[in-house]
């Protein structure tokens, strides 16, 4: 077993926002599908994008890389069809692999298997299981977990799809359906959750000459016989990453952000406006995004539309004075663990006072935390989330697992060591 040990440290200094995951998923794939070369700027090899970059290898794309400082340009040859050459794709632990892979997989009508690791291998598919047995798209699975089979071809037409479960069923066909003959469209049966994440698909699509009309998210209108075109992209700044800093500079001390875009898509640019509501101190100067010291306080947040932000929310919250409640969280259940379950149980252990309900959480917020041995529930962003808690802590934090921060962000403690954090490996 794998374990840092973090002695407490106020944290301070600048930081380089790593690219966004989310962004880096839905370019590699868009220059994949187009014809011609693409050149995608700012990627990190984190394990879910290398995931990606291996699966989008196996429909005939080719690929090159150019180092540049921590990240990498990726070139990206895109053939403009599917040319299926490996049969079996392993989607490691990424759930966005997945399920954007698969719609792609049933465009020609061959076998093609999805295999994972981890939580990944139960993490519910249903909704595109639905989905194939109205389209009459064979799929076989073992008792409803991976490897999962599926041979297409997929049809244009309508697609009724569940909003509230992930969003990403309905990227995965807002990849494909516009390359079909004929027209399609979405129907969302439910109120769409993490909006913002659709945004960012269809802002993406348009980069690479996908147009499709969004009907106030209840409905995707899409003409068909669509074809991509090849671009040159650079993705932003992860603000699910900043968050774990700027949480950072409220509990520490000054905390500058660099490379985000401040009129950014991405539904948890919102950890901006939540600090703040928890009268946490940050400013905005040039491209950068600085929090300080603050006294920050409870309240009630609601995380329907950032779901990934709950982990440090609850950190911030324990240090918090009064009381915060996370409602509208009963998704993270189904996340790389039951995140809901691990946070709580988590910096309990150090401490804190965080109590568990079906679909949220209640944290009684403490001045300090005591320190201790936790676990990451081999997941990235409980182990960040626990790596921060540790600021304000009176005994060094041992976070047990850690190493799975590589699914999103392996240089995280790195820069937690920047920013003056002291680590013992």
């Amino acid at each position: 077993m794998n374990s840092i040990k973090i002695i407490p440290r106020k944290l301070k200094g600048v930081v380089d926002i790593p690219p966004s995951k989310s962004i880096s998923h839905r370019a590699i794939i868009c220059a994949g599908l187009s014809e011609g070369k693409s050149i995608i700027e700012n990627i990190i090899f984190s394990d879910d994008i290398s995931a990606t970059i291996e699966g989008i290898k196996s429909f005939g794309v080719d690929l090159e890389f150019k180092k540049a400082k921590e990240t990498y340009d990726v070139l990206v040859n895109g053939k403009g069809k599917v040319n299926l050459i490996n049969d079996i794709i392993d989607c490691r632990e990424s759930g966005s692999t997945l399920r954007f892979l698969i719609p792609i997989a049933l465009m020609q009508n061959k076998e093609v298997t999805f295999v994972g690791r981890g939580k990944l291998c139960e993490r519910p598919l249903d909704v595109y299981y639905k989905l194939f047995k109205q389209k009459g798209i064979e799929f076989r699975n073992e008792n409803g977990r991976l490897p999962l089979k599926v041979k297409g071809p997929i049809m244009s037409g309508t697609y009724e799809v569940e909003g509230n479960i992930s969003s990403q069923f309905i990227t995965g066909l807002l990849f494909v359906l516009p390359l079909l003959d004929g027209d399609s469209k979405i129907i969302i049966t439910t109120n769409l959750e993490s909006k913002g994440y659709v945004d960012l698909t269809l802002d993406v699509l348009k980069s690479f000459g996908i147009e499709i009309v969004n009907d106030n998210y209840r409905q995707f209108l899409i003409k068909g016989n669509q074809r991509y075109k090849a671009t040159h992209f650079k993705v932003e700044g992860d603000y699910s990453q900043a968050a774990f800093w700027l949480t950072a500079g409220v509990l520490g001390e000054e905390v500058v952000c660099r490379n985000l875009n401040l009129n950014s898509l991405q539904g948890d640019r919102v950890i901006i406006d939540i600090i703040k509501a928890m009268g946490g101190n940050i400013t905005i100067e040039g491209q950068s995004l600085i929090s300080n010291t603050s006294n920050s306080k409870g309240i009630v947040v609601d995380v329907s539309q950032c779901p990934d932000l709950t982990p440090i929310i609850t950190v911030l919250a324990a240090l918090s004075n009064g009381t915060t409640r996370i409602v509208n969280a009963r998704r993270l259940r189904i996340k790389e663990s039951d995140r809901l379950k691990a946070i709580a149980t988590e910096l309990n252990k150090l401490g804190a006072e965080v109590l568990e309900f079906e679909d949220g959480l209640v944290i009684n917020g403490k001045e300090m935390l005591d320190g201790g041995i936790v676990d990451s529930w081999n997941d990235h962003r409980i182990a960040m989330a626990l790596a921060i808690a540790s600021i304000r802590c009176k005994k060094p934090v041992i976070i047990q697992n850690y190493d799975c921060v590589k699914k999103s962000y392996p240089n995280f403690f790195e820069h937690f060591k920047e920013l003056g954090g002291e680590v013992y490996e």
